[in-house]
């Protein structure tokens, strides 16, 4: 009860605190003031953390259930929340093939077009990384090596929408980088696999395909069931619940990021007009029904022009009953006076996408530092960048941009460090320094380690528990 009593306070008083900070200019540590002004925003700090606090009780029942029930608590929540109940969750030979020849030669010609460029740039992402062997000082070798992870569960949201290239996205880097097993999972659609998804897991280069959705996939590849060997590491976008469940579960299994619900923010100047701003918001808020989307611009005629643009298309827009529920909710539009402002904004949110189209969006690329991806200019977008055009479409959501980038070919790879001493005399000198630092600490024992080699390699006279000269 005093935990809930405290959340509660925390929230009252963050609510607070944000609606003072809205009335009173921004300062950085320049000197320079900041005057962003709101003329639409989402949901409060209040109902947002009452909204995770749900989701996150929900998600921690799930879990224990299904670490204490394994295969029959998989059953149940697939048969409840995704009207799925196979003999197996894992897909065969035969039921993926049926899966591939329900697509067209020309949907598996673009899946294949697609999941080339992705290939292409996660293999000159991965070349970039280099195993690395020096001499540091005569006689000291010190090294890395980059080493994929065992193995990786690649997560698919299905849903309303089955994002296909969710699939390009983790399965293809993970080939890329090497690991030895992939496990792709998706939920069904319609009561039955995703023939698309599952297809293009399979041309992704997936070891196992399952067709087994939220947290209840998330849960099983983590911990393990009967039927499910447990992976290294979980990696795929998905809704809050599926974030949540990732989130719960680092540490037991590596994650990738936490991922979900996806956000966009939109940097406009007037060089652009309000149908394309808003029909690239609209791009994202179609995600879900909790879906940030906004505009950040320094013309307050593309603002008000913007939001009147979204309300026009949200009348005959086929996914409004989502996109319209998400603008209304969680959109929001954002007036600063110059671009420094608006850098300073855009990091302050650290959204997932960044798209900007300004006079000069290269500006931007060099003065941001919080942000999933960046598509820069009007000629891109967003959906370039989850569909098709090669860089990394899982990235860093509810303002992980400032610590993390996306998934990459680098996130399945390990960089794990060596050390060799070749000589008497290297080692003797390096112990000198090290039975030293550990007298600093008190730490006896670890300053042994260095004394007995000191003594051997030193022909020194070190006391035991004592420290060398």
């Amino acid at each position: 009860m005093f935990a809930q009593h405290l959340r509660k306070v925390i929230v009252q008083t963050v609510h607070i605190l944000r609606e003072i900070a809205k009335k009173i200019p921004n300062h950085d540590p320049s000197g320079v003031t900041h005057m962003a002004r709101y003329l639409k925003e989402g949901r409060t700090a209040e109902q947002s953390a009452q909204d995770a606090a749900q989701v996150q009780a929900t998600v921690r029942t799930i879990l224990s259930d299904i670490e204490e029930r394994g295969d029959a608590s998989l059953l149940e929540l697939s048969t409840k929340f995704d009207n799925w109940s196979p003999e197996s969750f894992r897909l065969t030979d035969a039921e993926i093939d049926a899966c591939v020849k329900q697509l067209t030669p020309g949907q598996l010609d673009d899946i294949r077009f697609a999941q080339k460029q992705i290939r292409n740039f996660a293999q000159h992402q991965k070349d970039t990384l280099h195993d690395l062997e020096v001499e540091t000082l005569p006689g000291i070798i010190l090294g890395h090596r980059n080493m994929p992870v065992e193995s990786v569960a690649c997560y698919v949201p299905g849903g309303k929408f089955p994002l296909v290239a969710s699939a390009h996205m983790g399965v293809v880097t993970a080939k890329v980088a090497g690991v030895s097993r992939i496990a792709a999972s998706s939920p069904p659609v319609g009561g039955k696999p995703a023939p698309a998804v599952v297809a293009a897991m399979h041309l992704g280069g997936a070891d196992e395909i399952y067709t087994l959705g939220g947290v209840q996939a998330i849960g099983a590849f983590a911990l393990g069931t009967e039927r499910i060997r447990p992976v290294t590491m979980v990696v795929g976008p998905g809704n809050s619940f599926v974030a949540e469940a990732k989130r719960q579960l680092f540490g037991r299994i590596g994650i990738d990021l936490i991922a979900g619900p996806s956000e966009t923010l939109i940097i406009a100047d007037d060089t652009v007009d309000a149908e394309l701003c808003a029909t690239d918001l609209l791009g994202q808020a179609e995600h879900g029904f909790n879906t940030p989307a906004i505009l950040l611009t320094n013309s307050e005629k593309l603002a008000y022009a913007t939001i009147a643009e979204v309300e026009r298309l949200l009348k005959i827009l086929p996914t409004a009953n989502t996109a319209g529920v998400s603008w209304r909710d969680y959109g929001q539009v954002i007036v600063c006076d110059s671009y420094e402002e608006m850098v300073t904004e855009a990091d302050r949110i650290s959204s997932e996408h960044v798209q900007v189209m300004t006079r000069d969006p290269d500006y931007f690329l060099k003065n941001m530092r919080n942000y999933g991806a960046l598509f820069l200019g009007a000629r891109t977008n967003v959906a370039y960048g989850d569909k098709v055009i090669g860089t990394n479409h899982t990235l860093p959501t509810g303002k992980a941009a400032r610590y993390t980038g996306g998934l990459w070919v680098g996130k399945f790879i390990k960089t794990c460090t060596y050390q060799k001493v070749l000589t008497d005399e290297a080692s003797a000198m390096i112990g000198r320094y090290c039975s030293r630092l550990c007298a600093i600490e008190g730490m006896t024992a670890h300053g042994e380690q260095a004394n007995i080699r000191v003594r051997r390699y030193g022909n020194e006279s070190v006391p035991y528990a004592g420290v060398a000269a």
